[in-house]
């Protein structure tokens, strides 16, 4: 089996430099997710200019992007409800994001959601949105009431553990994205490395279900879980 093809699942580290007397890397994922943003940037700057010149009857592209806007308006709305105006655009940013990060495996990258440090950072800044709306919306008596609940709050018995499940949420949503993709890019490689140029002929089928179709369910639950858990932190408005 060649060593290649078992290490193409590493992030490896490609350049170094110091700062402040640390040696830090530039690794595969920095570079995938640049080109990943680099995708997302021109996109965005083909559809800007196309919408300019919107058709009243859309077709190619436009009617493309109307039919992927619709579907992440909607659920956004769905699960967001009057909330929905306020987050809109970063549960697009974040869908588009992760959903192109998953798919990149298909052009032969490795995908930047199989890092954990990526995955973590994206659940981290949906730990920061969830509890800065908490803060926002609900008052300190409301908030320790909630963290003590099921008892009243003067009993706080529960509070220990309802801090651990609050500091879970990063992990655990971070982890479930993180595991699926990686798990995937594993066995693609182990695929590759097994069967050697015979596996070209034949794992389509395998990167059409690890790359598109578990990555778009996993980009779907990611982004379903932040919207959950923001609109649970903002309660009934």
């Amino acid at each position: 089996m060649s060593s290649q093809n078992i290490d193409s699942f590493y992030n490896k580290g490609l350049y170094s430099y110091e700062l402040f007397g640390q040696t830090l890397w530039i690794t595969t994922s920095h570079v995938c997710i640049f080109l990943v943003m680099l995708t997302l940037v021109i996109f965005a700057l083909i559809v800007n200019r196309k919408m300019k010149k919107a058709a009243e009857v859309p077709e190619g592209l436009q009617n493309v992007v109307e039919l992927m806007m619709e579907f992440l308006d909607g659920i956004v709305v769905g699960s967001m409800g009057k909330s929905a105006p306020k987050f809109r655009n970063w549960i697009c940013t974040i869908f588009l994001f992760i959903l192109f990060s998953n798919i990149s495996g298909l052009l032969g990258l490795r995908p930047p959601t199989a890092d954990y440090g990526t995955t973590f950072g994206l659940a981290l800044i949906t730990f920061i949105l969830i509890h800065f709306n908490k803060i926002k919306h609900n008052s300190a008596k409301d908030i320790w009431t909630d963290m003590c609940s099921p008892l009243p709050p003067w009993l706080p018995i529960w509070l220990p553990i309802n801090i651990i499940s609050e500091i879970a949420v990063p992990i655990s949503l971070s982890l479930r994205l993180f595991a699926n993709i990686l798990s995937g890019t594993i066995i693609m490689a182990l695929v590759y490395g097994l069967l050697g140029k015979i596996a070209l002929v034949w794992p389509a089928v395998l990167h059409i279900y690890f790359d598109l179709f578990s990555g778009a369910i996993q980009t779907y639950v990611f982004s379903m879980l932040t919207m959950t858990y923001i609109k649970s932190a903002i309660g009934d408005e």
